[in-house]
């Protein structure tokens, strides 16, 4: 292999291992609930404990990644996620798994998972400068290796819970994230900082402050309209997406009897075809037009996925709808991801695409929540189907708002027009 692509390599490996192991704990942990305490509401409760740290977490971790590197961030908290998560099988061996201790369980493994997540992704315009890539490449490939993990960890999780049960599951869970700190330990190098950015005992000014570094990344995010559209969209969109996967769907597969292999393999069939898609946004994402690209995959994602569920369509035909709905869906992130990453000045990544990311989090917290509220209070075919309707417009905010005016606009056009760009973004790994 080119070794100036090794870096890249791993950590594509190791992003494949974390995200198969987190489509794995979706698919148990909600199950485990679920199959225990028959509640969705209690479902929706553990969901909420363990996404709540995981968005404060990863918003607050953003000057460490600066600071610390991104390299180190990952490793240390992906190596801790192992011990943390490989918690609950052990407490079920010993006979005293109960809500009571899962729910800080649960709390801890968003808290640790954030930070690594966020590291994980400032490590991109990183590896792509190394080995000299476009961005568009790199975040299709990315895109691609996140759908490749979830397809796998969603197959792998129906069968695994369906045959050894869903604490067993976690303990699959808690090796993945040991080979992820593994890969990034061994495969990613660290890079120099950059010029011009002060090193701890090497600068004649002190090192800003923790409070400072994250009140820079703030600024710099509330002021570019682009990232504040993204951020609003995406965040409504994904507190529907967690109501529906912590919550909708579980109970869909237990109300209908299909079971939780049904929940694995409609996952699989949404995350697989997304990978072609991903990959040819990879192919020719430089020349695709944005806007438009991003708004259909969206409106895919709505009123068409949540339908089939609402209406309990042929398990034959939930396939075929969900495998169109993730080839389109496969675009999105490969073009949010260059489009991010283009605007953020070097210095700010590890902060302001932490800031960023948390924030178009900060409500799937409350998605289990809402998905538990509107079963209970509507019945789960109304509560899928009001939720898909509620996709559906939000998927169409682009069209309306003025914010996404620049978002099809690469760098080069925008210098073409005398507006001022951001710095490409290129951030430090470790000093």
């Amino acid at each position: 292999m080119n070794s100036t692509h090794r870096p890249f390599a791993a950590l594509a490996v190791a992003e494949a291992f974390s995200i198969s192991g987190t489509r794995l704990s979706q698919i148990a942990v909600p199950w485990l609930v679920l199959t225990t305490t028959g509640s969705a509401v209690w479902t929706g409760v553990v969901g909420f404990a363990e996404m709540l740290p995981y968005v404060v977490a990863k918003a607050l971790g953003g000057p460490i990644v600066d600071r610390v590197g991104a390299k180190s961030v990952a490793v240390t908290a992906d190596s801790a996620s192992v011990l943390i998560v490989g918690l609950i099988p052990l407490l079920h061996w010993l006979g005293i798994l109960q809500l009571s201790w899962l729910i800080p369980i649960a709390a801890l493994m968003g808290a640790v998972r954030g930070p690594s997540d966020g590291a994980k992704s400032a490590l991109v315009p990183t590896v792509a400068e190394h080995g000299a890539i476009p961005l568009e490449r790199v975040t299709g490939v990315m895109g691609a290796v996140e759908r490749l993990g979830g397809t796998a960890g969603a197959a792998a999780a129906g069968v695994v819970v369906a045959v050894i049960g869903a604490p067993q599951a976690l303990l699959v869970n808690a090796m993945t994230f040991g080979v992820a700190a593994a890969c990034i330990a061994h495969g990613v190098a660290a890079p120099p900082k950059p010029a011009g950015v002060p090193v701890a005992g090497e600068q004649d000014e002190p090192v800003p402050s923790y409070r400072r570094q994250l009140a820079e990344g703030w600024r710099f995010l509330r002021q570019d309209s682009v990232l504040v559209g993204i951020t609003v969209m995406v965040s409504l969109t994904n507190v529907l997406d967690q109501a529906w996967t912590a919550v909708l769907l579980p109970v869909w597969a237990q109300a209908t009897g299909h079971g939780a292999g049904a929940i694995g393999l409609v996952l699989a069939a949404m995350a697989g075809p997304s990978i072609l898609g991903a990959l040819t946004a990879a192919a020719v994402g430089e020349r695709l037009p944005r806007l438009p690209v991003y708004v259909f995959g969206f409106v895919l994602a709505g009123v068409p996925r949540f339908s089939i569920f609402a209406f309990d369509a042929p398990v034959w035909s939930m396939v075929v709808v969900l495998a169109t709905i993730g080839f389109a869906s496969g675009f999105c992130n490969p073009i949010l991801g260059a489009v991010t990453f283009e605007r953020i000045p070097r210095h700010l990544v590890g902060r302001v695409s932490a800031l960023k990311t948390s924030l178009c989090w900060a409500l799937i917290p409350f998605g289990g929540l809402l998905g538990g509220g509107l079963v209970a209070l509507a019945g789960w075919r109304a509560a899928t189907m009001g939720v898909g309707v509620a996709y559906g417009v939000i998927a169409l905010m682009p069209l309306l708002r003025k914010s996404f005016r620049e978002f099809s606009e690469h760098p080069a056009e925008i210098a073409r027009s005398g507006r001022q760009p951001a710095e490409p973004a290129r951030p430090t790994v470790d000093a």
